[in-house]
């Protein structure tokens, strides 16, 4: 498939957005605010805030703006991490964890709305950063898009099932201590691929690095350095195998594997509320064997269609959006994914990779600390 056609592709994807504003159900919300006003947690005559509800939190909206730009960068240069980022941002910048928390035995029903808000909010700024990075990746060279493609495939019905089934019978503790396990575990995982051991399996991904980085040196340099026949080029595709060349680096493999991994992990980060790529990026760099060059935007491609049909999902299940803090955040989530993509080629491939290790075993501990044992990370070391 063309560079062109890839791109005419994903400039129609926005026209799926006026989709998303269908019912929403505030009859759910009602309920769980008239739960709060009977428990007596809820003042009916404070200041609306988040959602509308009386006496919310009343967000900062350069804050998140400011959050957004974070959000996007991170994602748009390691391919992962986004929808953690964004978690953190709406769980503890914005204190929604907290104040959720709150209701979790005097007004279940908002505890578990404000929890599934969070989730599809989360989302809905890793896809437009999933959206922009998908097309700057494609312009640089640096996306795989046959992988991209299976691995979407597969991610479809993990992205509708899971919300299908979850939405409004989980809890934000239970969501929040999940969500450490699954990002705790892939931390160690790649912690692995940068011992001798890992690093053995990973020849051609070594080698297409050094090339890269060399070339990207060499510009910086100020040399006039022609990558367009350096990038990705697709050499073989079909449903036994699929081949293509990086820096002259060539790299195959059997497109079953991306079909079946992408349906788990969008099951996984459908379930989370998260974009799946702290688990696509492992994913890509072990069973497709790519560098992290290639991995970030390949995962983006990948989790573009993922959260599309799970965004979709949430809201026809009836979960609610607060809409000034989502526009807000999508524009400072353009601005920072506009900017990684352009940073992160001059950035060592063992650099991004040891990035994604630090915030996958700090978000990993302090989500699990803030889901079983109802404390985050901080205050247990402190002791606050």
């Amino acid at each position: 498939m063309p560079k062109k056609h890839l791109m005419i592709f994903f400039a129609a994807v926005p026209l799926l957005l006026p989709a998303l504003a269908g019912p929403a159900w505030a009859d759910t919300l009602a309920e769980g605010i008239q739960q709060g006003i009977a428990s007596g947690v809820i003042d009916p005559a404070a200041e609306p805030g988040y959602l509308g509800i009386p006496g919310g939190p009343q967000i900062n909206l350069i804050l998140a703006f400011l959050w957004a730009i974070w959000v996007g960068w991170i994602f748009s240069t390691v391919g992962a991490f986004g929808g953690i980022m964004a978690g953190i941002g709406h769980i503890s910048i914005y204190g929604l964890g907290n104040y959720a928390q709150g209701f979790r035995e005097t007004a279940p029903t908002l505890n578990r709305s404000v929890t599934d808000s969070i989730r599809v909010s989360n989302q809905f700024m890793v896809g437009l950063s999933a959206l922009v990075s998908t097309f700057n990746y494609l312009k640089l060279g640096r996306l795989v898009w046959p992988v991209g493609i299976f691995l979407a495939a597969g991610s479809i019905l993990g992205s509708w099932l899971i919300p299908t089934i979850t939405a409004g019978r989980i809890s934000f503790r239970e969501y929040v201590g999940y969500f450490g396990v699954f990002v705790l575990i892939l931390g160690f995982y790649m912690l692995y691929e940068t011992t001798p051991a890992g690093q053995k399996r990973k020849k051609k991904a070594k080698e297409a690095a050094n090339a890269f980085e060399t070339t990207m040196k060499r510009k910086k340099a100020g040399e006039a350095v022609d990558t367009t026949e350096l990038g990705v080029k697709v050499l073989a595709m079909n449903l036994k195998k699929v081949s293509f060349t990086f820096y002259g680096v060539e790299f195959s493999f059997n497109p079953i594997f991306p079909i079946v991994g992408g349906f788990i992990i969008a099951a996984i980060a459908a379930f989370l509320g998260v974009g799946g790529g702290f688990m696509l990026v492992p994913f890509l760099t072990s069973v497709a064997g790519l560098p992290m060059y290639l991995a970030a935007g390949t995962s983006a491609m990948a989790v573009l269609i993922g959260m599309i049909t799970s965004i979709l999902s949430y809201l026809a299940a009836g979960v609610l959006v607060h809409w000034p803090l989502i526009g807000t955040q999508l524009v400072g989530i353009f601005v920072g994914s506009m900017i990684g993509p352009r940073t992160s080629q001059y950035i060592p491939d063992k650099v991004l990779t040891r990035i994604f290790i630090v915030l996958a075993f700090y978000v990993g501990l302090n989500f699990m600390a803030r889901g079983f044992l109802g404390r985050d990370l901080i205050s247990l070391i402190t002791g606050g």
